[in-house]
């Protein structure tokens, strides 16, 4: 039982997760505008998630918690997700060196942002099902 409810929030958690090591990436761009040489970098959200719940074709390895003891659950790791960060390719080079477009990466910030708040509704809304589900039983 306890592991139909995980698989069941397992793809939402995870995106969640995902969203939030992105916006760190997108905000250590901006905070790095000025930086001489300072190489802006991103990642691929959709790979890199279908590599955190399992799915072979992705290109990433999915996360697993090692199983050391008798008595320890078989589970996903939350933290660390492993992503394959790529440097963004820059519309016009600067002269420092520098690749961070702010319009670009405030674009990419908030359009993260807003679709973190989706993957924390949703998550937020199945718990709130399987919750009314459990209740009335």
């Amino acid at each position: 039982m306890i592991n139909r409810i995980g698989d069941e929030l397992k793809f939402n958690a995870q995106a969640l997760e995902l969203r939030a090591q992105r916006q760190e990436v997108l905000a250590a761009n901006l905070a790095n505008a000025e930086t001489p040489g300072y190489k802006a970098q991103d990642f691929d959200f959709g790979a890199t998630l279908r590599a955190a719940v399992g799915d072979a074709g992705a290109g990433l390895p999915a996360v697993r918690m090692a199983v050391t003891q008798p008595g320890h659950m078989a589970g996903d790791a939350g933290a660390g997700l492993p992503v394959a960060l790529q440097y963004r390719t820059p519309s016009q080079p600067a002269i420092d060196g520098n690749t961070v477009d702010p319009d670009i990466e405030r674009t990419q910030f908030t359009d993260n942002a807003m679709r973190y708040d989706a993957a924390l509704r949703m998550l937020n809304g199945q718990i709130q099902t399987l919750q009314r589900a459990i209740q009335n039983n």
